[in-house]
Parts: structure tokens; sequence; C-alpha cells
């Protein structure tokens, strides 16, 4: 027991020490970035950056991935908050979503992600890009009013006035916000590219928090026009822990609604932390696999706890796990440690935080979001084939002009219409030969013949000719389904009436009903 005890020890302090301060800093600003985006408090993405550090480490049987909040979700979380218009009735979708998780886990269907075309899910990943960069903007801009999109921006473009609509939307951006915005994306794409990989002495995220800091302070004091107002600034309580909002048990069955937002969210929290935990898999050099099952009930386990706590849902996420991995982390402890550091900042130096531009964090996921709708993922979808493309596409403009559910549902169709196109095989062959001057037809049915060979087998039998002998040989046929049968039998009904002789071998006759 000892012996094990300094065992981790040594690997905690040589290896997962630092390799936890690392995903720290990384997950520092996205936390906050992901909770500005999803229009929730931001000391709730702060909150389940710590949940998925101290909480779901514990309880997942991966050693290198990290779990918190997540980009993917933000869509999805803003909506719900928007549709529910109280928190407290997200706080309990967000309990329920990890309910759901649990069941799936136990239920053992941490399969289900094999089970989602990867069309489709590029698409939502895609259009969920397109939306979060639609939503930085504004802020990226230091736009003070809340209609960008529905006015401040479309005015620019109206014939009527073009000089005063310039001059008036020019007056509601901020100058400081616009450079912040540009010297961050700038450095962000700059640390990118592979020949920065070695400047990269602090995670390219908080450097980027770090210059909107200091620059903030450099045009404040100087009392510059340039400096931003306190509403540009990110707003923590000195003490969190008095502001958290909790969930209202009571309302728990009063709608319908609460519980359909946490089924969604609980179901798609599962397909990104398996696709996740499939990628960091990958990474991980001691070949370890984590158990996919057990990763949900963690999963589900740390988002009822955020639910509980007032914080927005997780998953395990690729950047951090990413980071994890090649900052050296050899456990589970290293998750752990980040989740300790992001717990001490919230308590030790929460004024620090008030200091940081929102125009630094919209950078950040601006990036973000850009990573998700790349130009290249479009040439690279189009590259294989309209069966991929098409069912790509479909779902990133039906999410974008309705909701993600449906646009994931109309691309799930459009991709289970082609999967069945592509693996629809005809299972009967048909030989033609003439005797005598009469033609005989010989239609040899295959192993399985089922309804999906229905209209092709229609259309055969409809075009044989009258006078014909007509042979349909079922012999080594295991299964036919009704639907086959039925169609054989009605055309048994007709065929003496176009004089063609038919002889059926080893298919049965069903009793045809006609349609009145």
């Amino acid at each position: 027991m000892n012996r094990a005890l300094k065992y981790y020890r040594i690997i905690w302090f040589k290896h997962d020490l630092p390799a936890g301060l690392s995903v720290f800093l990384v997950a520092l600003p996205l936390c906050l970035g992901i909770a500005l985006a999803s229009g929730a408090p931001l000391y709730s993405g702060i909150l389940s950056g710590i949940i998925g550090g101290l909480v779901v480490s514990l309880a997942s049987g991966s050693q290198l991935a990290v779990s918190g909040p997540a980009a993917g979700l933000t869509t999805m979380v803003a909506a719900a908050i928007i549709s529910l218009g109280d928190y407290k009735l997200f706080l309990l979708a967000v309990v329920i979503a990890g309910l759901f998780q649990i069941i799936l886990g136990l239920l053992k269907l941490g399969t289900i992600a094999n089970y989602f075309p990867s069309s489709v899910i590029k698409g939502m990943l895609a259009a969920i890009g397109i939306i979060l960069i639609s939503k930085q903007i504004p802020l990226a801009l230091g736009y003070d009013k809340p209609d960008f999109w529905t006015s401040g921006f479309i005015q620019l473009f109206s014939p009527d006035n073009f000089l005063g609509n310039i001059k008036n939307f020019n007056y509601h951006i901020t100058r400081g916000a616009i450079l912040i915005t540009t010297v961050s994306i700038a450095v962000l794409v700059i640390l990118q590219q592979p020949f920065a990989k070695k400047l990269k002495i602090i995670p390219a995220p908080l450097l980027v928090v770090i210059i909107g800091v200091i620059t903030n302070i450099v045009f404040t004091n100087i009392t510059s026009d340039y400096s931003l107002r306190s509403t540009q600034l990110v707003s923590i309580p000195l003490n969190i822990f008095e502001s958290i909002t909790f969930p209202d048990f009571s309302q728990l069955f009063s709608s319908s609604e609460i519980w359909q937002h946490g089924i969604l969210i609980g179901l798609l929290a599962s397909l990104e932390t398996l696709l996740c935990i499939e990628a960091v898999d990958k990474l991980d050099k001691r070949n370890r696999i984590t158990p996919v099952n057990r990763e949900l009930v963690a999963q589900g386990i740390g988002n009822m706890t955020c639910g509980l706590l007032g914080a927005i849902p997780m998953t395990a996420v690729v950047v951090r796990g990413s980071a994890n991995v090649h900052a050296g982390a050899r456990t589970k402890l290293s998750a752990f440690t980040h989740g300790l550091f992001l717990l001490l900042a919230v308590l030790l130096v929460p004024f620090l935080l008030n200091k940081i531009p929102y125009a630094s964090l919209a950078s950040i996921l601006l990036i973000t979001g850009f990573n998700l709708t790349k130009p290249s993922l479009y040439s690279n979808m189009w590259s294989l084939g309209r069966k991929q493309f098409i069912p790509f596409m479909i779902t990133i403009v039906v999410i974008l002009s309705t909701d993600l559910l449906i646009g994931v549902s109309i691309g799930l169709l459009i991709s289970i219409y082609y999967i069945i196109h592509s693996n629809f095989k005809v299972e009967y062959k048909i030989s033609l030969t003439r005797h005598h001057g009469i033609e005989t037809q010989y239609i040899k049915l295959n192993n399985n013949v089922t309804f999906l060979n229905k209209v092709k087998l229609r259309k055969a039998l409809d075009e044989v000719p009258e006078y014909c002998i007509l042979t349909i040989d079922g012999s080594e046929s295991r299964q036919i389904d009704y639907d086959i049968l039925e169609i054989i039998s009605e055309f048994k009904r007709k065929a003496k009436d176009r004089h063609i002789e038919l002889h059926l071998i080893n298919i049965g006759s069903v009793k045809v009903m006609a349609v009145k």
C-alpha cells in the first residue's frame, strides 16, 4: 500500500501536477467563454470545469480525458435557457440530462455514437461552429446594443441614409474591443501554425487573455477613448458560492419541455463525450482503452452534480484531453489537479478574473467556431461524394434555419435513405430463354428477399409478356418477407387473365385482401 502511494506521489509530482497546471491554463478562459456563448452566468462555466475535474475524473475509467463545458453544447444550452425562461428550470434539465446518461451507461449503450453517421455529426458540429461565430462577432466588435444582427448590421446595407447608418453603427462599437480582438485572433492563428510550436511557452488562450487584460489596463491608465466599459469585462461574484443558483424541484413535472431539453442535452453530451474518448484513447501511448459505459455513468454523475450546483452541462473535451496528453499526463490525477486549480482560482483571485475583456473570450470562441466549420471540412466532404456531402449540408442548413433537433433528425433521415440505397441488393436473378417460339422466364430468389426488393420485383413481374411461361424458384431462400409473398400471390391471381403459365417452387401463397 505504502509502495503504491509512493509510486503515485512520484507520478503526480513529476507528470500529473505540471500537466494539470497546463490544462488549467487552457481550461480557464474556455470555461468563461463557453458560459458566455451559452447565455449562462459566467461562474457556471467555471463550476462545470471544477466538477469535471474533481468529480468526473474520479468516477471515469479514462486516464487522460478531461471534462468541462464544451463548445458543442453551447447552441443547445442557449436555446434551452431561452425556451425555459428561467435558469432554475434549465438546471432541472441538466439534472435530467445526467440521469439519462447514467441510464444509457447502465443499459450498456455506450456504442450509441456508432449509429450516428459521421456526415450528420460533422454537419451538426459545423452548424454549431457557424452559430458560435455569429454570436461572438458583436462582442468582438464591442457592440453595445442587443440588435446587432436584426437591425444594427443589416441596416448598414440600407440605401436610405447610408452614411448616417455607418456613423450610427460606428457610434455603438468600441475601438478598444476591436483592437484587442484583432491582436488576439492574430496571436491565436500564428500559434496554430507548425513553425510556432517552440513559441508555445504559455497556452494560446491564456496568452490572449493576458494580452487583453494588459491592453485594457494601459488604455484605462492613459484615459484613452479605447478603454472598455465595465459591461465589456467579465463579472464574477467575489464570493461565487453565495451567488450559486439551485434548481427548483417543485417544477420538475410542470412542463414536458424541461424533460425534452434534458434528454436532448444528455444525448448530445453523450455523443460528444464518446467521440472525444475515442480521439483521446488514440493519443494514449500506453494504448489504454476507456470503458465507454462507465464513462457515460461518470458523465451522468458529473452533469447531475452540475445541475444541482448551478453549473452548465459538461462533456469530455478534445481540446483539454489533447492538452493533457501533450503536457505529459500519466493518470487521471492530472484532470483532478486541473479541477483543483480552477477551484483555487475562484476562491483566491476572482478579482483578477473580473479584469478579463469579453473581446478576449470572443476571440477564443471565434477561432473555436472556425475550427468546427473550416473551409477544408467542406471541401473534404465534397470529395467524399454526394452520399456524404448532401446529408452534411442539409444538416447544417436545417439547423441554422430551425433548430438542432430538427436539423439532426432530417440529416439522419437523408443518411438512412442513402445507407439503404447503398446497401440495397437485388435478391433475385432473372434468366430468359425461348422454346418452340414461346418465351420462358426463370426468376431465382436468393437467400433473403426483403421488402426492399418489393418495387423492383413488382416492376419485373409487370414486364412479363402475355403467353409466357414463368417459373419463380424459392428453393434456396431462407427468408421471404410477407410483402414479397403478397406480390407473388397477387400476380398468381392475375396470371391466368394474361395467359401466363406460372410455376412456383417452394413459395407459399398468402391471402391477398382487395382494397375497396
